[in-house]
């Protein structure tokens, strides 16, 4: 999984496989699903995330 932030364009991108993206979806208004070809989500993208996010800067990572 690779998280990325773009602050020049305000776009939090979180990749979930590596499998090419079939299709896309605005799920939400700027909210971003993309599917693979067997409609797996394969990533995300948040549109002004600095607007939707509480920190689109800090990551946090835990196993539970």
């Amino acid at each position: 999984m690779k998280v990325k932030y773009d602050e020049e364009v305000d776009v939090l991108t979180i990749e979930f496989s590596d499998a090419p993206v079939e299709e896309s979806d605005e799920d939400k208004p700027g909210v971003i699903l993309d599917y693979d070809k067997d409609g797996n989500i394969v990533g995300m993208e948040i549109l002004n995330a600095s607007k939707r996010v509480q920190n689109p800067k800090s990551v946090e990572y835990a196993v539970a």
